[in-house]
């Protein structure tokens, strides 16, 4: 039977989703640890997309593929007795039929937080990126509406992409500022069909590029070019957070809603 997971991690300790060759500690190998002690047998847990070190998934979606006497509605309270403190699983539910998280998915949504503050603030450090200085919200939000839509991101790709396309559609892209701690909170809110390799992370370095004074007609100049050298370096992992995943039919109602 085929079971899917909505997961909740703090990235800061892991070195990313997938398991590694050289045994670093990973989101998927605390799962699938987990999932044997649960399953009694090595279950494999696959995930919507892979997250980098240090990055954060509010919701991220997996599947796994087990027989069990533990009721699903038990499942995962079964598995986070297992798991550590910086990674649970919110709830577990059979999967649709045919349901593959990672080939089923319709589209994510990241999010990208920087901070201002002369130094490191020791509450936000995890979970944001630091700015010395306030960028211009007016020309960031001129940036992510040049963003939005079908292009070819290949000049925000890092190195390393296995994408067989590097064309992608971006359905919204939303700049927003507020205070947060006594500290100005920039947040970049990203929808879109899929991402490249640290596609997001590029994203919001030339939205903040941009803010502090570049021309857009770069990141113009990217689309048509693919040149990497044109657009802003890539802003740190801390920042960025997997908000929600979605599919054309409903997984957790309860939880999405």
């Amino acid at each position: 039977m085929r079971y899917v997971l909505l997961v909740q991690y703090d990235g800061t300790f892991f070195a990313g989703y997938q398991r590694q060759k050289r045994g670093e500690r990973t989101v998927q190998g605390e799962l699938e640890r987990a999932a044997e002690e649960v399953f009694g047998v090595p279950t494999r847990v696959a995930a919507s997309g892979r997250t980098d070190a240090g990055v954060h998934a509010l919701a991220q979606v997996c599947h796994l593929d087990g027989e069990t006497t533990v009721p699903f509605e038990r499942l995962a309270a079964c598995l986070n007795t297992k798991l550590p403190p910086d990674c649970k699983v919110l709830c577990a539910a059979p999967a649709p039929e045919g349901f593959d998280c990672t080939r089923s998915v319709k589209q994510k949504t990241y999010r990208y937080r920087a901070y201002v503050a002369p130094t490191a603030l020791p509450l936000f450090a995890r979970y944001a990126a630091r700015l010395e200085r306030a960028p211009d919200l007016g020309r960031m939000r001129e940036a992510a509406a040049l963003l939005k839509g079908e292009h070819d991101f290949a000049a925000f790709s890092s190195t390393g992409s296995s994408a067989k396309t590097t064309v992608r559609t971006l359905y919204s892209v939303e700049v927003a500022c507020r205070t947060e701690n006594g500290a100005t909170m920039y947040e970049i809110e990203v929808t879109g069909s899929g991402f490249l390799y640290h596609m997001v992370r590029i994203l919001a370095g030339e939205i903040f590029a941009v803010g502090y004074g570049k021309s857009t007609e770069n990141l113009q100049r990217a689309f048509a070019t693919k040149q990497r050298n044109l657009i802003a370096k890539t802003m740190p992992a801390a920042g960025l957070t997997l908000v929600r995943v979605e599919y054309q039919m409903p997984l957790f109602a309860a939880k999405e809603d």
